[in-house]
């Protein structure tokens, strides 16, 4: 019997214990090598894209020898202005991608050994950079869509005669959305947030190919993607999961993901950022058979390719310190 791939070496490329066994040295090396690629580490002007520039290694930056802009390896992206060392960003974006069914921004601070503050913003940050992985993508060949519910839970009142019946609107939280899944069958896959799951017809016309398979359950708002998809496969779920060919069960095993993310790490997650939960579950599912190496370098090379973060950066102090955590 074979074993799940988290359970084999090959997917352990990657240790804490190597990441601050090499020091500091290695990690901002590690920053310069996938930031720059092209040139193996060796720095170019953000600015005018000069390749020769002057080292000023007391401070780690550089000058460009062409249009005189100083910069640094993280200048411009998504980590600029960092206060934490190299050696505890690699750790943290090691233990993020470790963490297959997420990871709480207070269980990432103990392990970094940073406030929850510091913890909560780099984890977003990551989760914006993720989210970079399928911009503007469209899909095609076979696409399962689906949508689920999350937030707006309204705990029942303690006494019988004072609860109320919170399946109606009116008793609803204004926090409940619903996460839209789009994704390929062995393919990549797309979330979008949305108040009624069926905005995602109209989703499906933007993001989805013309000529694309695609497959739905039983609710009546999917009707209407016989228009755009004629060919769109249907399955009742009161009747089975799945019937010759028609099922949505990459679409549930994303949800099975999410939801063990958002009840099981981070048990409240605002409609505001739900979003980047989502954008992250959909990273994690796609490249699960990735061994934690190379999902490593894959997400600082996301990270150096993210321009500054306009929701993230300056984040605490903007919100004056009352802003809710997810």
């Amino acid at each position: 019997m074979s074993s799940h791939f988290l359970l084999s070496a090959q997917a352990r490329t990657l240790s804490l214990k190597a990441i601050y066994k090499g020091g500091e040295d290695k990690a901002y090396m590690t920053f310069r090598r996938l930031r720059w690629p092209e040139t193996d580490g060796e720095p170019v002007c953000p600015k005018c894209g000069c390749l020769d520039h002057y080292d000023i290694s007391t401070r780690r930056r550089f000058k460009c020898a062409g249009c005189g802009t100083q910069f640094s390896v993280t200048s411009g992206t998504i980590f600029a202005s960092r206060k934490l060392s190299f050696m505890d960003l690699c750790a943290g974006i090691a233990i993020f991608v470790n963490a297959v069914k997420g990871l709480s921004a207070l269980q990432l601070g103990r392990d970094l050994d940073v406030s929850y503050k510091t913890a909560f913003v780099l984890a977003h940050k990551l989760r914006e950079a993720l989210s970079a992985e399928h911009k503007d993508a469209t899909l095609a060949g076979e696409v399962e869509i689906d949508g689920a519910y999350f937030g707006g839970t309204v705990r029942p009142e303690n006494r019988k005669e004072d609860r109320k019946d919170r399946r109606r609107k009116e008793h609803q939280s204004t926090e409940r959305r619903v996460v839209i899944v789009m994704r390929e069958r062995l393919g990549r896959t797309l979330t979008f947030v949305a108040k009624r799951e069926a905005e995602g017809v109209k989703l499906a016309e933007t993001h989805v190919a013309k000529g694309t398979k695609v497959y739905a359950d039983e609710a009546t708002h999917w009707d209407d993607l016989e228009a755009s998809f004629p060919d769109a496969g249907r399955i009742n779920h009161s009747e089975a999961y799945s019937a010759d060919g028609a099922n949505t069960n990459q679409a549930e095993s994303y949800f099975a993901r999410l939801r063990r993310m958002v009840s099981g790490q981070h048990h409240f997650v605002t409609a505001r950022y739900l979003h980047q939960y989502a954008a992250e579950a959909a990273w994690k599912e796609d490249f699960r058979r990735l061994d934690n190496g190379r999902a490593f370098n894959r997400v600082i090379r996301l990270a150096m390719a993210s321009g500054v973060s306009r929701a993230w950066k300056g984040y605490w102090q903007r919100q004056k310190y009352t802003a809710k955590a997810g």
